[in-house]
Order: structure tokens, then sequence, then C-alpha cells
């Protein structure tokens, strides 16, 4: 994947972490991050997409997750929720994207951003979902492998 498509989701998970601490307007958020220049090597139209696609879809992203998270989303860690609903999105709405790539993406983001050892959770839980909602895509990978 490029460079400035993972910058973007780096710059995604810090908008949905600001926006799911303080509560601001999208575009207020989005203002403040063109204004600081810190959309700079980044895919702007990914994260827009991202950015306004996790709140939008916010009910059925959690929903998702519910399923395999150990407490309730909005009790998981701020940081990591913003990396879960970014790859539950992904996952849920870019089918035109391999599962692999949004799972490593994840589990990046998590070491980038999250506590030590985050990454696991992130894995754990995004591999779940990705099991349950790219079954086919799953096994036509495992069948090439054979």
């Amino acid at each position: 994947m490029s460079q400035v498509r993972t910058n973007a989701r780096k710059a995604a998970v810090q908008a949905l972490y600001q926006w799911q601490m303080t509560g601001q307007s999208l575009v207020e958020i989005e203002r403040q991050f063109v204004e600081d220049e810190r959309l700079k090597n980044v895919q702007k139209s990914y994260f827009t997409e991202l950015f306004h696609g996790v709140p939008k879809n916010l009910g059925a992203i959690d929903e998702a997750l519910n399923e395999f998270v150990d407490r309730p989303v909005d009790m998981v860690d701020p940081v990591e929720r913003a990396i879960l609903r970014i790859g539950a999105y992904e996952l849920l709405y870019r089918l035109d994207m391999p599962y692999r790539v949004i799972l490593n993406e994840g589990i990046n983001l998590a070491k980038y951003f999250g506590a030590d050892g985050s990454h696991k959770y992130v894995n754990g839980i995004l591999d779940k979902l990705a099991q349950k909602n790219r079954a086919v895509e799953i096994k036509a990978k495992t069948q090439v492998a054979k």
C-alpha cells in the first residue's frame, strides 16, 4: 500500500480520536487538520472517506465490533477504539481492499499510536471480524495456497 494512504489512516486515527474525546464537529476538526498542515503527504480523499465514513456508519461498525471486543466499544481505550473503527470500516465497506492489508495497517497503527501490546488486541479483534465478514475472500486465499 502506498505511504500516502498509510498517512491518511494515521491522520484519520488522530482526527477520530479528537472527535471521540471532544465531540467537536467533523467539519471543525477537519478544518483544523487542514490549517495545521497535518494532511501533507496524505491521500486526502482517503482521509476524508475514513474520517466521515466511520461516524456515518458508527452504529453498524460498533455493532460488528461488539461481537468480538471484551467490553463495550465505548469502554475500549480511545486510541484502540479509533484504530478498530477504521479497520472495521475498511473490512465492512472497502471490499476492494484485501483483508490482509487492512489487518496489517491496523497492527501498524496500533504499534505506532497504541500502548505496548495493543497491536495484539487490535489484530485479534480485526482478525475475527475478517473471518466473519470476509470468509469468502479468506477461503479463496486458502484454496490458492494449497
